[in-house]
């Protein structure tokens, strides 16, 4: 709002300094510092209130240690993460650009289905405590799962749609040049319109491309259309391509999602993992969206992109910030607020900018999560139907628990997980040069 204002001032009245907001890079800046004053002084007072209100967790018994000191502490913490995202991009994003619209429902949807979850937990919390019964497994089941999975499917249908019908959805090809050494091919010239960009000193003719297409990691012809999942059914079938791409959209988006929620164990670990990976993806799209760096690093310009770093910056700011009250021994859990949103904007933003391919790299430690739950649940289940008992891989799952198991302090367990997390993203970003 704020950028909308000020470009209204410099443009009908010519006010000094109004100006300023035109700069992506001050704008960028703001949002990051603005993310973090609210997460760390505002957050202060949300969780007073979360206290006053005894929104807290109620830790069941898993033997773990340190496990009991957890119990009371305020929950729902998302909040403080999820308006350190949105107040600073709707002060100072462009909100007619496309992708802010998606990022912001995104971070709106996905936190309402985490605040509901959180919700009926603490209420089946105080049902249990006015009956006088021991708070169970049983009643801390919160909001049903496939209720939550048909949201996340909802939005995946909608973010999927949008950016293959949108008309806003467009890269950027150079027509004749080192970017692509090919001619547009005929096909989508008809949907595109030729512009001319001064490259250092050098004129080159660009041309807007509408196609689903993706980037390959590590190989030098590095574009994957998704129409080629459905060549070998013949010809005409490339028009029912948006099936496939709205399907493998919501997949992501699910998969993603529910990593990050499971990865939301112990002190720190969810939040420092999500602003490491947000760091990563901030550098691909500022890169993705300005066409000097694109046209260096040869990949595909995304116009309007770049105006999607002030979100991004928001959401490391408030990741970094939420941090403050996180850090071991929290003094709030992010709950399933938090938890969900920020895995469904790291997915959101990796499809955005035509990075999906590299989410099982980046989000390495999400991916291992929930690869950790699914193999110790489908091998008990296996070994309980063929045995008649059940047998376990790890001590406990998801991984983190396991080695909580194992005898390892939490701070020691976050610590590793942010490292591997941090030679991960470094690998993804290799991958602009590396092919």
């Amino acid at each position: 709002m704020l950028y909308h204002l000020f470009t209204w001032l410099k443009q009908e009245f010519n006010v000094p300094g109004a100006g300023l907001f035109q700069f992506l890079t001050f704008r960028i800046a703001m949002a990051v510092l603005l993310s973090l004053v609210i997460a760390t002084v505002y957050g202060k007072r949300i969780i007073l209130f979360l206290q006053k209100k005894q929104i807290g967790e109620s830790v069941r018994e898993l033997g773990l240690a340190g496990q009991e000191q957890k119990k009371g502490t305020p929950t729902m913490g998302g909040i403080i993460i999820i308006l350190s995202i949105l107040i600073p991009t709707l002060l100072f994003a462009n909100l007619d650009k496309v992708y802010i619209r998606l990022m912001i429902l995104c971070t709106v949807w996905l936190g309402a289905i985490g605040f509901l979850d959180d919700l009926f937990k603490i209420r089946a919390k105080k049902i249990a405590q006015l009956n006088g019964k021991a708070y169970t497994k049983k009643d801390s089941d919160g909001l049903a799962g496939i209720s939550k999975i048909i949201g996340q499917i909802g939005l995946g249908i909608i973010i999927g749609a949008t950016l293959y019908f949108s008309n806003a959805v467009v890269v950027e090809r150079e027509v004749i040049g080192k970017t692509y050494q090919r001619q547009v091919e005929e096909k989508y010239a008809k949907d595109s319109s030729v512009s001319i960009k001064n490259i250092d000193g050098v004129e080159k003719k660009f041309v807007k491309v509408k196609t689903p297409i993706t980037t390959i990691p590590f190989v030098k012809n590095h574009e994957f259309n998704y129409s080629k999942l459905l060549s070998w059914i013949g010809n005409g079938a490339e028009q029912y391509t948006w099936i496939v791409y709205i399907l493998i959209v919501t997949f992501i988006i699910v998969a993603v999602s529910n990593g990050a929620n499971l990865t939301d164990g112990i002190d720190g670990l969810a939040a420092g993992t999500s602003a490491i990976i947000g760091i990563g993806i901030g550098l691909f799209v500022y890169v993705s969206g300005n066409y000097k760096f694109a046209d260096y690093l040869n990949i595909m310009y995304i116009p309007n992109l770049g105006e999607l770093s002030i979100f991004v910056a928001a959401f490391v700011g408030a990741c970094i910030g939420f941090l403050w009250y996180n850090a071991y021994p929290a003094q709030i859990f992010m709950g399933d607020t938090g938890s969900l949103a920020l895995g469904g904007i790291i997915a959101s933003l990796a499809i955005i900018v035509r990075k999906e391919l590299l989410i099982p790299i980046f989000c390495g430690i999400f991916l291992v999560e929930n690869l950790s739950v699914m193999i110790q649940v489908g091998y008990f289940k296996y070994t309980k139907k063929k045995y008649g008992e059940g047998r376990r891989i790890l001590l406990m799952s998801p991984l983190h628990h396991h080695y909580q198991k194992k005898g390892y302090h939490e701070n020691k367990i976050v610590m590793r997980f942010w490292i591997i997390t941090i030679l991960l993203v470094v690998a993804s970003m290799a991958t602009l040069k590396i092919r």
